[in-house]
């Protein structure tokens, strides 16, 4: 069954997918001409003035939050194992295939974004919404609604919470000696405690946890590029070279770079899948473009920045030629050659902040999609408990090469869903980013939305009184 599993992925993950994903990364970016690279100045001014929520929106999640909460989902194992996995199989050459991806990919989660912003609605004391929301709202399909809703809950509040899990213990393990079924414990007493205060809490630690995490990795991987300044070049030319060399391209090696990379990197910045629509949705802000560009900025953040400093610790090492080492061990590996013994348990506790910050992250987004599907009270605590408590500890006790296929599975079908939607709907969000642009252009420091300037749609998006 297992080996049935990973042929269908291998066909679906095959050069199809691929120049899907491309192809609408490239119209999108056509489109909305270029908003990934022209309007970075006006992403980082959002998300430094983004504690500010529109009046009457006090107690609702803030821009910066929704973008925190998006990154800790983001960053996770797909930065330090991920790409380590990815350099080991495919090569240098698929760093430089993540680079593309995060650059293209960027403008498909500026629509997708954009959009759940759009569609999202109210609910308690903050706002629901994400792909299964604009594909019902906005394409009126609640059968392929409820199908994305299933997939992602699967995929990301089950499935990958217990790979999170799987790889903070082996981590922990390697580094202390510490027991995967003790750790497992805490890590569920931990998980239990945020997921039960819902989206607020979540919110606030991952505002917390993801700063920290993200700058620590980054002030690291600085000191190792600094002491290696004379390999950079080389590092830089073999990944070029790797990505499209003549010698690599006749060993079929190319094509391995590229699919992982891709793969890889979809799995690190989630660009296009439709996860990081579900947080973007719980933001209060005045009009739905802000929330498109901040995410997209998320897209830069993961792949450019996180999974970049994981690349050059490897390269500059060497040790990706090693055949034994692979995800993680090799990431430690890595760190250990270039700063001394205390790498792998820096690699330890960096993959528990990243990992950790995952876990709350990913169940959000099932949260999200279980509440798409039904209101029931019961069914949210049995989610609670299933996901921040089973998934986890069965993550910390198996292992999970079975699981990984599932994610792999789910991940295409998700990703097909959700370009479906995207591309049948952009052209709001393309109508938006002109409103956006034009307000900007009149003076309007704080562009503002409002529902009649989309009649045809006014009824579907409640928010926008």
């Amino acid at each position: 069954m297992l080996d049935l599993l990973n042929t269908v992925n291998d066909l679906m993950w095959g050069y199809c997918l691929i120049a899907v994903l491309v192809g609408c990364g490239l119209w999108f970016t056509w489109r909305t001409r270029f908003v990934q690279f022209r309007m970075v100045p006006e992403m980082l001014r959002l998300l430094t003035d983004s504690s500010a929520r529109p009046q009457g929106h006090e107690r609702h999640i803030s821009s910066f939050q929704a973008f925190a909460v998006s990154l800790a989902s983001r960053v996770g194992t797909g930065n330090l194992a991920g790409v380590a996995t990815a350099i080991a199989v495919g090569g240098p050459g698929a760093v430089f295939w993540m680079w593309v991806m995060a650059l293209v990919g960027a403008a498909t989660a500026f629509v997708e974004s954009t959009l759940g912003q759009l569609f999202k609605q109210h609910h308690s004391d903050s706002f629901i919404g994400g792909p299964a929301y604009y594909i019902l709202r906005g394409l009126h399909c609640r059968w392929m609604a409820v199908l994305f809703a299933v997939l992602i809950t699967i995929t990301f509040g089950l499935a990958n919470n217990s790979v999170q899990t799987n790889t903070i213990c082996g981590a922990m393990e390697g580094a202390f000696g510490w027991s995967p079924v003790v750790l497992g414990a805490v890590l569920v007493a931990m998980t239990l405690v945020i997921v039960f205060g819902g989206i607020q809490r979540i919110a606030r630690v991952s505002s917390v946890l993801v700063p920290v995490m993200a700058v620590g990795y980054l002030l690291l991987a600085i000191v190792v590029v600094v002491m290696n300044i004379q390999h950079l070049p080389h590092v830089l030319r073999v990944i070029v070279e790797s990505a499209f060399g003549i010698h690599q391209a006749v060993g079929g090696a190319v094509g391995a770079a590229i699919m992982n990379g891709v793969k890889r990197g979809l799995f690190s910045n989630e660009a296009g899948e439709g996860s990081a629509p579900n947080a973007a949705a719980t933001a209060a802000v005045s009009h739905p473009v802000k929330q498109g560009l901040i995410q997209a900025l998320g897209v830069f953040t993961d792949t450019l920045v996180v999974c970049s400093c994981t690349a050059f610790i490897i390269l500059i090492s060497g040790l990706y030629e090693v055949p034994e080492l692979n995800g993680i061990a090799l990431t430690q590996q890595a760190l250990q050659s270039e700063v001394g013994a205390w790498g792998p348990s820096f690699v330890a506790v960096a993959i528990f902040l990243f990992a950790y910050s995952s876990i709350i992250g990913n169940y959000y987004y099932g949260e999200a999609n279980v509440r798409f599907m039904t209101d029931s009270p019961a069914a949210m605590t049995a989610y609670r408990i299933l996901s921040g408590g089973v998934m986890v500890m069965l993550g910390a006790m198996l292992s999970l090469e079975a699981v990984w296929s599932m994610i792999d599975f789910c991940m295409a079908l998700l990703t097909a869903c959700n370009l479906t939607a995207i591309v049948l709907l952009g052209k709001y969000v393309f109508r938006l980013l002109d409103d956006y642009r034009s307000q900007k252009r009149a003076g309007v420091k704080d562009p503002v939305f409002h529902r009649s300037q989309l009649p045809e749609i006014a009824d579907d998006v409640p928010c926008w009184e």
